[in-house]
């Protein structure tokens, strides 16, 4: 019976692969040694800046590719990085923009995934046309978050948003 759950998982996988769009094929370019690079900028800045920082890479989905919690500080970083990112790319847009569209959209703070502090950023492709994922970092104060998760995407040669054509 195993078997046969195996070669029909395996079947299942290969005709959701085939009726994905062509799109999809674009965020294969977002890979784990994309993710760990975007990961690498944002350590490189701040250790740089003298910082520690929980910070985590995800894909469009918001599924990890790469994690770190820095030395200095503790699993709170960790979790709060996670949410952001994942809120980033569930929405599109950073998490510092979030705080706004509570205070201007009811009941938008209550939405799923919806976090209202900066950290959070969208990671687009070098043309800027397709999200591949998002980043989070906490551990500093929102403003140093958000610095590092852009210094990050920079290093890795992608950019923090889309650009309008």
């Amino acid at each position: 019976m195993m078997k046969l759950q195996v070669v029909t998982g395996g079947l299942l996988l290969a005709i959701g692969a085939a009726a994905l769009p062509a799109q999809a094929h674009d965020m294969a370019a977002f890979d784990a040694a994309a993710a760990q690079a975007v990961l690498n900028g944002c350590v490189v800045h701040a250790e740089a800046n003298g910082q520690s920082q929980g910070i985590v890479v995800v894909d469009a989905g918001g599924h990890i590719m790469a994690a770190l919690r820095m030395d200095g500080n503790g699993p709170g970083a960790i979790a709060f990085a996670e949410e952001k990112a994942y809120a980033a790319a569930t929405w599109g847009f950073p998490t510092s923009g979030m705080e706004q569209g509570a205070r201007n959209t009811p009941g938008f703070a209550d939405a799923p995934g919806v976090v209202t502090v900066g950290g959070g950023v969208p990671i687009y492709d070098a043309t800027g046309q397709h999200r591949l994922g998002a980043i989070g970092v906490s551990g500093e104060p929102p403003e140093d978050d958000i610095a590092c998760a852009e210094a990050g995407i920079a290093a890795a040669g992608f950019l923090p948003s889309r650009v309008r054509q």
